[in-house]
């Protein structure tokens, strides 16, 4: 659900310009390939969660790994600068935000240059003609797959069972391994499970919790 635009925010975004690319000053091939060295300056392995909403998970994530670095991208930047003032708030400095449209995704990194993509509630986009748009297509997991290191990963998450279902199917057509699959995550009672702000909110009404990790093996010539 998209919220009623908020055009303070545009102004407003710019409180925290050390560490939000708002979409008057966005990533570009300024930082493509320069995440590291340029941004955070370290050569700490580089995670980014495409859809970061709210911020509820990726601002978890960087306070319980301190060691590694993160980039949250978001479309809409009413939502962003809520999670920028989570950031903020828990003085984290391992963490970037970019409002940003993830189908020009291969404007801003380089081939390589990402350990792994998290894809948290993304939008399940239901209708069949719209089913390329849906982040686990495997248009996009190509995409995906040029631009991790060797060994890194996906963690994809949803409440909606079809788009899971759908996705392990895409994962498969593009010899991908599938790893560690809930179809019931909290059922688990997993201690290390980082909710975000909408798997509590569809959880809470009952909701069945989808997970699994993804592999990109190198494709044999």
């Amino acid at each position: 659900m998209r919220l009623r635009r908020k055009p303070w925010v545009d102004e407003a975004i710019h409180d925290f310009d050390d560490f939000v690319f708002p979409k008057d000053a966005p990533a570009n091939e300024a930082q493509k390939g320069n995440w590291r060295s340029e941004v955070f300056k370290n050569d700490a392995p580089l995670f980014v969660e495409l859809g970061t909403g709210k911020g509820d998970y990726i601002t978890q994530l960087a306070q319980r790994n301190p060691d590694k670095n993160y980039i949250g991208i978001e479309a809409q930047q009413d939502v962003l600068y809520i999670a920028a003032k989570k950031v903020r708030e828990m003085e984290l400095t391992n963490v970037k935000l970019l409002a940003f449209d993830i189908n020009n995704i291969e404007n801003i990194f380089v081939e390589n240059e990402v350990d792994g993509f998290f894809i948290n509630f993304c939008d399940p986009w239901p209708k069949s003609r719209h089913a390329k748009r849906r982040l686990t297509h495997v248009n996009f997991l190509e995409r995906y797959r040029k631009l991790l290191r060797t060994g890194g990963k996906l963690i994809f998450k949803t409440d909606n069972r079809p788009l899971f279902d759908f996705s392990l199917e895409q994962f498969e057509e593009a010899k991908l391994l599938v790893e560690d699959i809930s179809y019931d995550l909290h059922a688990e009672n997993r201690p290390d499970n980082i909710m975000t702000e909408y798997e509590r909110k569809f959880s809470g009404l009952g909701e069945k919790i989808n997970r699994c990790e993804v592999s990109f093996p190198e494709i044999q010539q």
